[in-house]
């Protein structure tokens, strides 16, 4: 048995390749709600009506998709290039760092200067964070991979560093967290009383930008090309490391939005535990979504209603909550399946 490259695929087969990939995951997850002795009918209707059968629901999915938004899209964007980033985790938390510090009285400007100043800082953050890697593959040739996924562990012990230190509350009672920012640095809610802020509304212009950068820019197209074959891409002419570059300033920025609207938009301060896992569940956002950026959205919203309904349908069905995190790894597996059989088909040999 061999592979076999295939043409590119029809609108038709875009689309039924990831619904497949998500079919593969419900079938998976009904046997091991059954292995948990429940109905996976009955399961599946309560995490639906946890994620979506009220506004409350609907606004906690909402919310909980802000951060994997961005950071699917900072992956959606480095993957598109081929450049591995599994580093979001840690831009995540720099941009959150750049935003308390900025955010908690340094600076004392009005909110409509104050909170663009932040957002921007933060993302300088991020991107720099992420052009150390980059610069590292181009130069010497060392495995993104590594670079990136060892800079998560290096991060949050600094920000645990910073928390015991000079970032640390002192009217915190001794827990490891930061002032709280002020008025000017927090991002207004959306829905009064709701957890739902504008950073959802900053998620959404983001992926419309990125969208028209990757489909009706020159450095979209570059970008394309170096993904598709480095080689060929420098022999065009292209400069492949600057591509690079470029590509890890826009990804590391992406993913430390995550960390800024968090931070300015709903917790307020900085915590250790700011995220359980953004930075890589972005990843499987981003397979999801197949690295289309508008696709990113839809991706996300998915995930997220997974998460918020499972922790609803936990309390009611006796089913660990755990069985979320089950369905989001296998939905990545039988993504990067979906995705192998788009390009590729199985011949006898």
């Amino acid at each position: 048995m061999r592979l076999e490259p295939k043409p590119a695929p029809s609108l038709a087969e875009t689309l039924l390749y990831p619904v497949g990939a998500i079919v593969a995951t419900l079938v998976i997850a009904s046997l091991l709600v059954l292995a948990a002795g429940a109905s996976p009918f009955s399961v599946f209707a309560l995490v639906a009506r946890g994620a979506a059968g009220s506004q409350f629901a609907i606004v906690e999915t909402l919310t909980r998709a802000t951060p994997l938004i961005f950071t699917g899209l900072a992956v959606a964007v480095a993957f598109r290039a081929r450049l591995w980033n599994i580093g979001a985790e840690a831009q995540l938390y720099a941009g959150a760092v750049i935003t308390v510090v900025l955010g908690t009285g340094l600076l004392p400007l009005p909110s409509f200067l104050l909170i663009p100043l932040i957002a921007i800082a933060a993302m300088l953050a991020g991107a720099l964070l992420l052009l150390g890697p980059a610069m590292l593959k181009t130069r010497f040739g060392v495995d993104e991979v590594v670079t990136t996924l060892l800079l998560n562990f290096v991060v949050i012990l600094f920000v645990s560093m910073l928390l015991e230190g000079v970032l640390k509350d002192p009217t915190g009672l001794g827990w490891p967290q930061s002032q709280k920012l002020i008025a000017e640095a927090r991002l207004p809610r959306i829905i009064q009383g709701k957890r739902l802020h504008y950073g959802f509304v900053l998620a959404l212009v983001s992926a419309v930008v990125v969208w028209i950068i990757m489909k009706k820019t020159a450095l979209g197209f570059e970008m394309r090309a170096v993904g598709h074959n480095p080689e060929a891409a420098f022999f065009a002419g292209i400069p492949v490391n600057r591509v690079l570059a470029k590509t890890a300033l826009l990804s590391g920025g992406l993913a430390a939005l995550a960390g800024f609207s968090e931070v300015a938009g709903l917790k307020g301060n900085l915590t250790l535990d700011l995220s359980p896992g953004y930075g890589y569940t972005g990843i499987v956002v981003a397979m999801l979504a197949m690295l289309n950026p508008l696709g990113v959205v839809a991706a996300a919203i998915f995930v997220a209603g997974i998460f918020v309904g499972a922790d609803a349908m936990s309390r009611t069905a006796g089913v660990p909550s755990y069985i979320a995190d089950v369905m989001v790894a296998t939905a990545l597996l039988t993504m990067v399946v979906a995705i192998l059989l788009s390009r590729y088909r199985l011949r006898w040999a």
